[in-house]
């Protein structure tokens, strides 16, 4: 039912995009956002903040120590200094260990010819000196100065002494709020990055939405009310707040609502009930108002929940721990938030769910989700129309016949059918064709069914007994009057199986009657009945067949009334134990007698069918054992049986 939109060449509304992660890390995502709705606010470039800091920092340490240092003053021997002053020619000097800076009370020639003059100089002292310099400096009147400790150390390594511990203590506790950033991250869910989404996809609308034309009559509503509300509003009327959508998996339950939202215009905030759940109690509730609070804001809009029973099970079972469970606030809230909802938000929640059966009564009641849509499977002329959407911008030979291929698909899914169409393109790939062809098709149609085939040696007794034990399938399927005509039968092994017997009905069926699902336990046991009829033995290869007629006889007669000795009761559920439901043990006894009566009798007339058909059944083999594989066409011929109308042969398992 889903269709494939990468090959549409359609462009989003002006001012629209695709779906899109939630800027800041939300756990939903969202679809049809004008740019101005989603863009965060601007924060604040805290590097260029840095560093327009440090450099006034500089500055100002720099105006307030330049003063103090003595730059460009040159170098001259301790001599020379000595002279100067016992000459009386030194005013100031300025003392750090022993390196003298100092100023001459008038110019004297450098030391050597040609030099200039110096007023300003700096000298070392030796240690070996033995003269008493600071009485011949008192004596003569010079200023003796001794530079202070941090001037000493020179401009840098004040700067980094000033600012180390503090940058020290920056560094530290910025670490520390990383790390505990980092940890609630986790905790709340929020340490995992989104995958960004392509931001020129292009949304769904109902022409991507195939085989479902009764859902999207019931849904139509729903966009009317989004496009024009006032409509509604004048008669007194509301859209419906909510509408589930259930079904089987891969029946395009997430495509219809993103179709939904795509066919009205209107933004699309989707969401997986799981991600609301976290460990810590309350998270979820408070996404979940976030989540209806966004949306109103953008008004009409759309919210979509994918698998709403994660948080919507039905109340005060096993699983939850009274009225603390973080799922249980979680659905709290949501039934809060949708009970807010007065009619006139244009705000619309979608829901989806495999298991409509377990979700809470408070969530399925008027006020909250109003419409229950059922999703089921596509009949044939919906699977035409589904393969007509995904092989949408395919190469496809002449030789497709679509048609046919639907009707070789019953009760595959739009997910299963997007599935085939995909491995036939990967298999006309490998083969270095340019288009893809039926054979591809079919191929695909059979690896997905039935596994890969095996390239094995088995030995010749075990293909002897492989090619009976299909032989008793096939030849059931062709004697028993409405069973699905057989539609290939093959000795080849493939997935776990050595070998297959493919059958699929006419037409779409939605009914089975107790003649239909017997002749479907005797088809399952001639493998066996073959086995034990021409070789006197039973394998282990009968073990699928046995689950099969079992489960159908179990049905049968627990489920489904086809037993007089039980009677029209219900007796074996769906899921559970029959006992929790009230059924007493001697009921169950009575329905496992009669469910080893009916496989007993299932059985014996699949001896009697197979001893009175031999030479057919011997036929079959040796076409098996000589073809490997035979399709419909040649297994009737085979058995000596005209052929049924019907579509071209189809790779449904028996």
């Amino acid at each position: 039912m889903n269709g494939d939109t990468s090959s549409d060449e359609r462009r989003p509304p002006e001012g629209r995009e695709g779906e899109q992660p939630d800027p800041q890390g939300r756990p939903w995502r969202t679809e049809g956002l004008a740019q101005g709705d989603r863009t965060p606010p601007k924060r604040p470039n805290w590097w260029v903040v840095a560093l327009w800091s440090g450099l006034a920092y500089f500055l100002t340490f720099g105006l307030f120590t330049a003063q103090d240092s003595m730059a460009g003053a040159p170098p001259i021997p301790y001599t020379e200094f000595t002279r100067q002053v016992e000459r009386n020619n030194v005013e100031e000097v300025f003392s750090r260990g022993d390196s003298i800076q100092g100023i001459l009370r008038s110019e004297a020639p450098l030391p050597g010819e040609g030099e200039g003059t110096y007023t300003r100089f700096t000298t070392e002292r030796p240690t070996f000196a033995q003269d008493d310099l600071l009485a011949q400096l008192e004596a003569n009147g010079a200023s003796v100065l001794a530079t202070p400790v941090v001037q000493e150390r020179g401009l840098l390594w004040n700067l980094l002494l000033s600012l180390g511990p503090i940058l020290l203590l920056i560094a530290f506790y910025w670490w520390i709020f990383r790390r505990q950033q980092q940890g609630m991250g986790m905790l709340f869910g929020g340490g995992n990055k989104r995958k960004p989404v392509d931001p020129e996809s292009v949304r769904v609308t109902f022409d991507d939405v195939a085989g479902i034309d009764e859902v999207e009559a019931e849904i139509t509503e729903v966009v009317d009310f989004l496009k024009d509300p006032d409509k509604y509003r004048r008669l007194g009327a509301r859209a419906p707040k909510g509408v589930l959508l259930a079904g089987p998996p891969g029946t395009g339950k997430t495509l219809l609502a993103r179709a939904t939202a795509g066919e009205a215009g209107v933004p699309f905030f989707s969401a997986s009930a799981s991600e609301f759940i976290e460990m810590i109690v309350g998270v979820g509730a408070s996404r979940v108002r976030e989540l209806f609070s966004e949306a109103r804001k953008v008004a009409p809009a759309i919210i979509f929940i994918d698998e709403i029973d994660t948080i919507g099970r039905a109340r005060g079972g096993a699983r939850a721990v009274g009225g603390h469970d973080e799922r249980e606030q979680t659905l709290n809230q949501i039934l809060t938030e949708m009970d807010g909802f007065s009619g006139s938000e244009g705000v619309v929640v979608l829901a989806a769910t495999n298991r409509a059966d377990v979700l809470d009564p408070a969530l399925l009641r008027p006020g909250r989700f109003d419409r229950t849509i059922t999703v089921h499977a596509p009949d044939q002329k919906g699977r035409e129309q589904i393969l007509a959407v995904h092989t949408r911008g395919k190469p496809l030979a002449a030789d497709v016949d679509l048609a046919r291929l639907a009707s070789a698909t019953p009760g595959m899914t739009g997910a299963e059918l997007a599935n085939l169409v995909n491995e036939a393109a990967l298999s006309a790939a490998r083969r270095g064709q340019s288009e893809i062809r039926q054979r591809d098709l079919l191929d695909a149609l059979e690896k997905i069914q039935l596994g890969t085939a095996r390239t094995i040696v088995m030995p010749q007794e075990e293909r002897r007994r492989t090619a009976y034990h299909e032989g008793g399938h096939a030849l059931l399927g062709i004697l028993q009057p409405g069973a699905d005509p057989v539609r290939k039968v093959s000795i080849i092994p493939r997935g776990r199986a050595l070998g297959v017997t493919l059958s699929t009905p006419e037409t779409d069926r939605y009914g089975y009657d107790e003649a239909y699902l017997r002749g479907r336990i005797i088809g399952a046991l001639g493998g066996m009945a073959a086995e034990e009829e021409v070789l006197g033995v039973v394998t282990t290869g009968a073990e699928n067949d046995l689950e099969n007629a079992t489960g159908i006889a179990r049905g049968m007669v627990g489920r489904w009334g086809m037993s007089d000795r039980i009677g029209p009761v219900s007796v074996i559920p769906r899921e559970g134990d029959p006992r929790s439901a009230g059924v007493s043990d001697t009921m169950l006894a009575r329905v496992d007698e009669e469910v080893r009566r009916l496989i007993e009798e299932c059985y014996g007339e699949a001896r009697r069918l197979l001893r009175e058909h031999r030479s057919q059944l011997d036929a079959i083999a040796s076409a098996l054992l000589e073809h490997e594989t035979l399709d419909e066409i040649d297994v009737y011929a085979a058995a000596g049986v005209p052929r049924r109308s019907g579509p071209e042969p189809q790779a449904i398992p028996g």
